[in-house]
């Protein structure tokens, strides 16, 4: 075994960006290592579970990611670019320097040999930079490394393939810097009020490790881009053991049954803007239609559903997945990488932030369905229903996917290769 060495891992407070980094955590602790885990106290019995101990955010606000506005107050109201923005400022950038403030003083208490953080940790790179330390990156959303060919990550739109699509595409990345420019300045000032010079590099090029990128996801789930470095390795599904838990009591109702599953994630649920109006296009189908609310403990939805639905706060994938058939989904990247793990055929409902990147990627591997909304009607989800279970494409193309995710050895993969970065 390796020397037993001390790692210090940190994610923003997300369930999407702490999950994967606990399945790394739980991997590292396993084989020998010391493990410490920095990020919002909500997450403590998580991250004790895996055997790291939580280092939790102090002089960082210590944020709810279900009421951002809470501690946020300039994303009330704010939608589409400008929420993205705000919250890139406000929640990313403007709490680096205060993350840099809890990460010194932990250094201080103990060293580290080894620090991993995701790539909206502004806060983690800015303290290794003031050190002259490296980092590696865990990448837990799709890969927004720049790169010198095909379009900005984020537009939903893949590389081009011929003259005149490559040609939009680096008229595109011309614009990157100006399209970024509200990020600028509260960048600069994060760099300043930690004793650095800004560098002016966009966020997205300051982010990324320059020695290890381990990303979830696989190589089809980014556009087989061929512009990706060296030190960048897709390691598909960062993934925990599951849990112990008790199934819902409507689970032999699956037996035999064709099952659908329709799932809005686990942060701001309306379930107005997806599950309802998927439950009424499925309503009279032959299928068992699964919905998850997204809150544990809350097992139902403030309209009636139709009598082939069957509702629960949280269904443990490692049980369900393998009887699911198709997933309606809003797109978030774990439950994404989940299903297509499981050669599950999507569609996706991406409607802000990362989630039309993410719908646009499974469409564009063929695994899926891109619905280009985030409120669909139902009789655009029915179309698209007998599309994916009537075209035996969308599941050979899933299938493909998932045996490219299970191939590349997910959290252990990356526990491995964050052993060597010591």
């Amino acid at each position: 075994m390796a020397r037993m060495s001390r790692f210090l891992l940190t994610t923003m407070p997300f369930t999407g960006h702490v999950a994967p980094m606990a399945a790394i955590a739980r991997q590292l602790v396993d084989r020998g290592h010391n493990v410490r885990f920095y990020t919002g106290s909500r997450f403590r019995a998580r991250v004790e579970a895996t055997g790291a101990r939580l280092v939790p955010w102090r002089e960082a606000p210590d944020f709810d990611e279900n009421d951002l506005p809470a501690t946020f107050p300039r994303l009330v109201g704010k939608k589409g670019l400008q929420q993205l923005l705000v919250n890139m400022v406000d929640c990313f950038i403007q709490t680096a320097p205060a993350q840099v403030a809890d990460l010194a003083a932990e250094w201080q208490r103990e060293p580290w040999d080894a620090l991993a953080a995701d790539e909206t940790s502004v806060g983690a790179v800015l303290f290794s930079l003031t050190r002259g330390t490296p980092w590696a990156t865990v990448a837990v959303i799709p890969l927004n490394l720049p790169g010198p060919g095909g379009p900005p990550s984020g537009m939903g739109l893949s590389p081009g393939t011929n003259p005149l699509t490559r040609t939009r595409d680096a008229a595109l990345r011309g614009l990157v810097p100006l399209v970024s420019r509200p990020l600028a300045g509260p960048l600069a000032d994060a760099q300043r009020a930690v004793g650095l010079e800004p560098s002016g590099l966009t966020m997205d090029r300051m982010v990324f490790s320059r020695s290890l990128i381990a990303a979830s996801g696989s190589p089809l789930l980014d556009y087989r881009r061929a512009d990706r470095p060296a030190h960048l390795h897709f390691v598909g599904e960062l993934a925990s053991p599951p849990a112990s838990h008790t199934l819902p009591p409507w689970w032999g109702d699956l037996d035999g049954r064709r099952v659908v599953l329709v799932t809005q994630g686990t942060q701001n649920i309306d379930p107005g803007d997806l599950i309802r109006p998927a439950l009424d296009a499925l309503a009279d189908r032959d299928v068992i239609v699964v919905a998850t609310t997204g809150v544990p403990g809350q097992d139902s939805f403030p309209f009636p559903v139709p009598p082939n639905a069957r509702v629960a706060g949280f269904v443990p994938f490692a049980d369900l997945l393998p009887r699911v058939e198709l997933a309606i989904t809003n797109g978030g990247w774990g439950g994404t990488i989940a299903m297509l793990g499981h050669g599950i055929p999507l569609i996706v409902a991406g409607g802000d932030l990362d989630k039309p990147e993410i719908a646009a990627r499974v469409a564009w591997s063929g695994a899926g369905i891109n619905l280009r909304t985030g409120t669909p009607t139902s009789a655009a989800i029915r179309a698209a229903v007998d599309r994916v279970l009537h075209e035996s494409a969308f599941r050979e193309a899933a299938s493909r996917v998932g045996a490219e995710l299970g191939s590349l050895g997910g959290a252990s993969r990356a526990a491995e290769l964050l052993e060597r970065t010591r």
